[in-house]
């Protein structure tokens, strides 16, 4: 799925949102695999001059929400609800990052994502994990 396919408001929070603060642009997205890249900018490094981890926990998290929400469609939406990233290589400034998700497991109630972050060279940069739950628009209203 090209970006350009990807439903309105998922297009708004990656011009507007979070991801578009950090510089997070979505390649291809589909329920079945989402594709991001990010820039390193200085403004996205901690005190050492390497890259915030933090940045990294929020791609997975955004890369496996986009997918786990296009996944579920029109039927409802997603929300983290655990997300766990390791650290395995420090990025600097400039390096352009690829994050792929894909789903491990997808059920009624939760699904659970697998995010890997590579660098420009194919070296594992980090890794994580997001466990989503779906709130389905039924059970929304009914509560």
């Amino acid at each position: 799925m090209a970006t350009t396919d990807i439903p309105a408001e998922l297009r708004d929070q990656a011009t507007r949102g979070f991801d578009a603060t950090i510089g997070l642009s979505v390649v291809e997205a589909s329920g079945d695999e989402v594709r991001s890249q990010l820039t390193v900018r200085p403004e996205l490094l901690q005190p050492h001059g390497i890259l915030h981890g933090g940045v990294l926990c929020s791609v997975v998290e955004s890369v496996a929400s986009v997918g786990g929400t296009l996944w579920l469609r029109d039927a409802g939406v997603v929300v983290g609800v655990n997300n766990n990233t390791d650290f395995l290589r420090a990025t600097k400034e400039g390096a352009v990052l690829t994050a792929v998700g894909t789903p491990i497991h997808r059920g009624r109630s939760q699904q659970l994502w697998a995010v890997h972050i590579t660098d420009g060279e194919g070296h594992l940069v980090a890794k994580g994990q997001v466990r989503l739950q779906n709130l389905r628009h039924a059970e929304r209203v009914a509560k």
